[in-house]
């Protein structure tokens, strides 16, 4: 939703003109060099460096080389510190902004948290810098005083003799000593009037945002706190886009996206409500994150009409002691109930994900997924007609920075193998599909999800190299990113494979999002005694810190 959202807000300034670009497969990548063409945005086919500010979405850790690989193809200097006033501006948001150090040497400022409100702020010191004639390093310390803007450039960083970080400090007085999130009180009118592709593309659909921010506090995930507090979009004002979108773009399906679509309240009236006053334009609305439960598969129902072909849940661990650990519980029960539902509503396709290498995880919790995704296999049985597929996708667990698991080391290679091969082999009984990811970019993607900025050497060699679309299977190619290592002096199982200590200076220590790192480590303590967290918004607040800033998150603290 970011480059939809941006575009549309950037576009409505006068005094602003935003385009795309994207980077270019491999077979245009040689088209371009081997002709010297110019890298050119997709609107108008403006050349890139000519453009004063270049932004970049960060979603992934495994596309940084191609941020490197488009500046390098634009004709843009990599390395911040060799781009004067005469190159655009490089800036970077999105969910690995929160740990932006390992990129630090290539991104001239970060936008930190919900983006709406600060990018409108920094292209307004932008332009008032411009009038000004303001010098680079000017430019940079007057976008530091901004709410939610990391200029790295502006900040040192210390290590000790273990090769730990000792400190990142501040250098000029503009920047300040810890970088507060943007956090918007509420959703920002959705976009209504997309642009719309002329040729067939993935996911080519409408979309609309519900909700933003999940109070369930699973502690694996980075997302849950990364957009807490949850705000959600009322049902008239989803009603009102989704006809918008319709009547603008022609799209008869639409997405209503959130970080767990069965927690808006009316879920269930707002679904039935779009499908009664659109069926005779046959809209498809599509929820992409729904709990593992028979709720949930009566919600997608009425969604699918006659169409049913496959549902996807995630409970990720299956033991109850791991579920605990993890907070996020789904009972064989809760398994069982909804797979009936799903069988005996005829759907053909049933798709579980599970994570391996989760903190304190054993040989028995490994076991446990097969005993579990076996009990929904029986009851496949009982499904009308062809008997439904049952797929199992496993995931390697990275440990992500601002979570409760920020301190603990991810699984090695070797124990990872011998745990999916628990799963594997307990599946074979039944010829239950199983698809697990590479654990080589399992071990990248910790590395940089937690490292700091001497990683970017490895970064910028790792792409002289050749490396780029690492996280497409076809391209990635883990031998260069050993050599980096290797040339660097740096070892991955250092930022990956090592356990931190609860008081040890993280690299990201400088990034405040709001929830505070005592309810982290209480959070992390409550795992290591397996007790579960319940939901903030059907109880009282647990003090995450968001209940300095959040007005409702205080009345819950106080509440008895």
């Amino acid at each position: 939703m970011a480059i939809p959202l941006l575009y549309d807000i950037l576009n409505r300034n006068p005094s602003i003109l935003a385009e795309r670009v994207f980077a270019p497969w491999l077979d245009m990548e040689n088209l371009i060099r081997e002709h010297n063409l110019p890298f050119v945005s997709l609107e108008s086919g403006h050349p890139l460096k000519e453009f004063d500010i270049l932004g970049f979405s960060l979603g992934y850790e495994l596309t940084y080389t191609n941020i490197l690989n488009m500046l390098s193809l634009a004709g843009i200097p990599i390395l911040g510190a060799e781009r004067g006033g005469d190159f655009p501006l490089v800036i970077a948001g999105g969910s690995c902004s929160l740990n932006p150090e390992p990129l630090a040497d290539f991104i001239d400022a970060f936008v930190i948290g919900d983006a709406e409100e600060a990018i409108e702020d920094l292209c307004k010191g932008f332009i008032d810098a411009k009038k000004r004639t303001l010098s680079k390093p000017q430019l940079l310390r007057e976008l530091a005083k901004i709410p939610g803007i990391y200029v790295p450039s502006l900040y040192q960083a210390e290590y000790n003799p273990d090769e730990t970080l000792k400190s990142i400090t501040p250098t000029v007085p503009e920047a300040p000593s810890v970088v507060n999130r943007r956090i918007l009180p509420a959703l920002p009118p959705p976009t209504v009037k997309p642009v719309v592709p002329y040729i067939e593309v993935v996911q080519d659909r409408g979309a609309v945002e519900i909700s933003r921010g999940c109070s369930r506090g699973c502690r694996f995930c980075s997302a849950g706190i990364l957009y807490r507090p949850v705000r959600v979009r009322p049902a008239e004002e989803v009603i009102t886009a989704v006809e918008g979108i319709m009547d603008n773009c022609g799209y008869d399906e639409i997405s209503l996206l959130s970080l767990s679509c069965s927690d808006y309240p009316g879920i269930e009236g707002l679904v039935k409500t779009l499908a009664e006053k659109y069926a005779d334009k046959h809209l498809a609305l599509s929820l992409p994150s729904l709990r593992l439960t028979p709720d949930s598969v009566s919600l997608v129902n009425v969604l699918a009409g006659a169409r049913k072909s496959g549902l996807t849940f995630a409970p990720e661990a299956a033991s109850p002691r791991l579920q605990r650990v993890i907070n996020k519980l789904t009972s064989e029960e809760e398994l069982c109930a909804t797979a009936r539902t799903a069988f005996e509503s005829g759907w053909t396709s049933f798709k579980m994900y599970f994570m391996i290498g989760l903190p304190t995880e054993t040989d028995e919790d490994a076991a446990a997924i097969c005993q579990m995704v076996g009990k929904g296999n029986a009851l496949s049985r009982i499904a009308p007609g062809r008997r439904p597929q049952i797929r199992l996708s496993l995931a390697s667990y990275v440990p992500k920075a601002h979570t409760p698991f920020q301190w603990e080391a991810q699984l090695d290679e070797e124990s990872l193998y011998r745990r999916a091969d628990i799963v594997r082999q307990g599946l074979k009984r039944w010829g239950i599909k199983l698809s697990w990811s590479d654990t080589r970019m399992s071990l990248l993607e910790a590395v940089f999800s937690r490292g700091d900025r001497r990683l970017g050497r490895v970064i910028y060699t790792a792409w002289q190299k050749g490396a780029k679309f690492d996280a497409w299977s076809e391209c990635f190619n883990f031998s260069l990113w050993q050599e980096a290592f290797d040339e660097c002096g740096l070892n991955p199982s250092f930022y990956a494979h090592r356990k931190r200590s609860l008081d040890e200076t993280l690299p990201w220590n400088h990034i405040n999002t709001g929830v505070s790192a005592e309810f982290l480590k209480r959070e992390y303590t409550r795992s290591l005694e397996e007790q579960d967290t319940p939901d903030c918004r059907e109880g009282k607040c647990h003090a995450c810190g968001l209940e300095k800033a959040v007005t409702e998150c205080a009345d819950r603290l106080h509440r008895k």
